[in-house]
């Protein structure tokens, strides 16, 4: 049987991923033996309730932070066997990221801020690349705008931008709408996907709204540091009653 290469390859995985916190009495096992892939070209969302581990998975995905025991990989190359410096390259070079603060250089046009990863690492990029990236995410007209002249929306696409200019393997947001209204949020969310589906590059996301979730391609949901159950072609609706069903009735 054929089948299609986003089927087949992972961006990243985990595999008997555990992550403790502490140590006697008081450690916390954030992650409890997940073993996740996250397909090339797809958007993923990662959901659960408060502490359930999701963002402990997305920082240990993406090299931020260290599991306790099990592997995590990003393509082929496995975290846990890299010194820190071959792991600061490959965040630098494989992976983008978009949190919930923008974390933009306020004294930096938004060509600038768009630019900036690929000019720390005094690389070029592909001209033909950033510039459809600028069209994607809608800031034709902003190029030379500083963050302080945006709106929050409008920096969260910069931030978007930003994640992807270098072609990653995969981009990894942590409440990327976090600090958007509800338009605001829509629109970025709806960047993300197109980025995932249209420009084939790989999304994953940790949210808290059953909305956000809507837009990926699959929902995987964490609950005491367990992969519980996935979602594939999610509704916000479908979402939240799956959500729901985490609650602890008062």
């Amino acid at each position: 049987m054929t089948t299609t290469a986003t089927t087949t390859r992972t961006a990243a995985r985990v595999a008997d991923a555990v992550k403790v916190y502490g140590a006697g009495d008081t450690a916390v096992r954030a992650l409890d033996g997940v073993t996740l892939g996250f397909p090339a070209g797809r958007f993923t969302a990662i959901m659960g309730p408060s502490g359930s581990g999701k963002s402990t998975l997305l920082h240990c995905a993406a090299g931020l932070d260290t599991l306790t025991s099990g592997s995590a990989h990003i393509g082929d190359t496995e975290l846990g066997g890299l010194d820190d410096r071959r792991l600061t390259l490959l965040r630098r070079d494989r992976i983008g990221f978009v949190f919930q603060a923008f974390n933009l250089v306020p004294t930096l046009t938004v060509a600038e801020n768009i630019r900036l990863p690929l000019d720390l690492a005094d690389r070029r990029g592909d001209p033909e690349w950033i510039d459809a990236l600028v069209d994607v995410v809608g800031l034709r007209d902003r190029l030379h705008h500083r963050p302080s002249e945006l709106s929050g929306g409008q920096q969260q696409r910069v931030a978007v931008a930003r994640a992807f200019a270098g072609r990653p393997d995969v981009v990894f947001a942590d409440e990327p709408t976090g600090n958007l209204d509800s338009r605001a949020g829509g629109e970025v969310l709806g960047l993300l996907g197109r980025a995932a589906r249209d420009i084939a590059r790989t999304v994953v996301m940790v949210t808290h709204d059953p909305v956000a979730a809507a837009h990926a391609d699959e929902v995987v949901f964490l609950a005491d540091g367990r992969l519980v159950d996935r979602m594939a072609s999610p509704t916000a609706d479908r979402v939240l009653d799956r959500m729901k069903a985490f609650e602890v009735p008062s």
